[in-house]
């Protein structure tokens, strides 16, 4: 799409975005839906044509170098083109012209759909698979009314498989961890690292080690200045999108890895004050494709922020007379200092309140010194079972403001905290978008299509 106020290519914004060709209202070859989400471009340049009552030229390019989808889905700065970027990164120009009706065609595409978006023109879109792991849902999203479409002769249909991570889209996160990491600090003062979690379905999790530098005469260190940069990383782009936050302080331990789930964790687990440093964002954004909050695009946020010495070992088993009262009765370790608890299915909330309230009261009697963490579940066995199971079920089904409780907890000044564990709700619950679940068949055909002398052979 083109900037309505800066007509032109290099002005433009490239985006990957989903787009229904056929199905619900859609007229079939005439209409298709365009899905955009929360903090893309194009909906930054709608909004403008909305404002001056002009509709959207908008050109739908499929295939083409992989320079171009790896340029649409990189996180960079607002204001710098993707097809520059493209172009830098292909070590080629982004070759492309006009079309006698003013539309942009990609002269490398296999594909070019080009067509108008309407002011205040939407049709209902979905539900269709997606990255994270569930179905996102139907909703009313803009509607593009079909001009023409170009194609390259032999053209592939390019396209990717969705579902609960690793998939195709899993490599694209890789790539753009390498190529953006390095940038991320000098966009942001004292920060280090940062990493959305792909096990998590990236948007839900993200990882970062800041600095904390300003108080080197202070012998007992809490989070100060890493605080003000888990603001800046909630309030940048994508990474706004986040809904839990753990950020460690670089000085604590150096040669920490971002990229290892359990250590960066067990790190944070060791050093954090639930009196003191979880601090929640509420009624804000989140993803567009996360179903946990109260609406779409519509939810919360919480950093755990974690400076200073050691203040515990957690348990990597438990003690053989742990228990818990009932019906929280069956429960596995996860990892060290992580208590996953198989608890009945999720009714309301108003339900689960009094449930772990008055259970919490109970467990304040329990000797939790090595536990950090009590995620209730659906099923102890498979979130416990590995690692990536713990961090897609427990971030990807659970929403900071309305799931998360603390045995013995308070409210002080208007601060949260508990005394003891943290405790987060991760059962599905009803307004929940359901899971993606793989279907065995069409998996044995798509795999048939790998053996020799088929189509996909040599590429699965």
């Amino acid at each position: 799409t083109e900037d309505v106020d800066k007509p032109g290519i290099m002005n433009a914004n490239l985006g990957m975005y989903r787009i229904q060709l056929a199905g619900n209202e859609y007229k079939l070859n005439k209409e298709v839906g365009l899905h955009y989400q929360l903090h893309r471009g194009i909906g930054v340049h709608q909004s403008k044509a909305n404002k001056q009552g002009k509709p959207l030229k908008v050109s739908v390019f499929v295939g083409g170098p992989p320079a171009h989808p790896l340029s649409a889905v990189m996180p960079l700065p607002e204001g710098l083109s993707e097809t520059i970027f493209a172009g830098a990164l292909g070590n080629r120009r982004f070759r492309y012209f006009y079309d006698e009706e003013g539309f942009c065609i990609s002269a490398d595409a296999d594909f070019v759909i080009t067509g108008t978006v309407y002011p205040h023109e939407n049709k209902p879109e979905g539900p269709f698979g997606d990255h994270i792991g569930y179905y996102s849902l139907t909703h009313p999203f803009p509607l593009m009314k079909v001009h023409k479409v170009y194609h390259r002769n032999d053209a592939i249909w390019s396209f990717t498989v969705v579902g609960r991570p690793p998939q195709e889209d899993t490599s694209f996160g890789q790539l753009i961890h390498e190529i953006s990491g390095p940038a991320i600090p000098q966009e942001i003062n004292g920060l280090h690292a940062v990493h959305a979690v792909d096990a998590a379905g990236v948007h839900p999790l993200l990882f970062a080690i800041g600095s904390e530098r300003y108080t080197p005469y202070l012998t007992l260190k809490r989070p100060q200045e890493i605080l003000t940069i888990a603001n800046q990383i909630l309030g940048k782009n994508q990474l706004s999108l986040a809904k839990y936050l753990f950020i460690a302080a670089q000085e604590d331990n150096p040669d920490l890895d971002i990229h290892d789930e359990v250590s960066f964790l067990r790190h944070i687990f060791e050093r954090f004050d639930p009196t003191r440093d979880l601090h929640f964002h509420t009624k804000t954004t989140i993803d567009t494709l996360d179903y946990t909050g109260e609406d779409l695009n519509a939810g919360s946020k919480v950093v755990f922020a974690a400076a200073g010495e050691k203040k515990r070992e957690l348990w990597s088993s438990l003690p053989e007379n742990m228990a818990l009262p009932r019906p929280f009765d069956k429960f596995k370790l996860a990892m060290p200092g992580v208590l996953i608890v198989e608890a009945p299915a999720f009714v309301n909330y108003e339900e689960t309140d009094l449930l772990i309230r008055e259970r919490a009261e109970e467990m304040a009697q329990i000797n939790f010194e090595g536990i950090v963490l009590i995620v209730l579940c659906d099923d102890a066995g498979f979130t416990a079972a590995n690692v990536s199971n713990f961090l897609w079920v427990t971030f990807t089904r659970s929403n900071p403001s309305h799931d998360m409780y603390g045995v013995v907890s308070f409210t002080e000044f208007k601060h949260w905290g508990c005394k003891g564990p943290v405790i987060i709700d991760a059962r599905s619950k009803p307004h929940h978008a359901p899971p993606l679940d793989k279907d065995p068949v069409i998996e044995k055909r798509v795999d048939a299509l790998g053996v020799k002398g088929e189509a996909l052979y040599g590429i699965i």
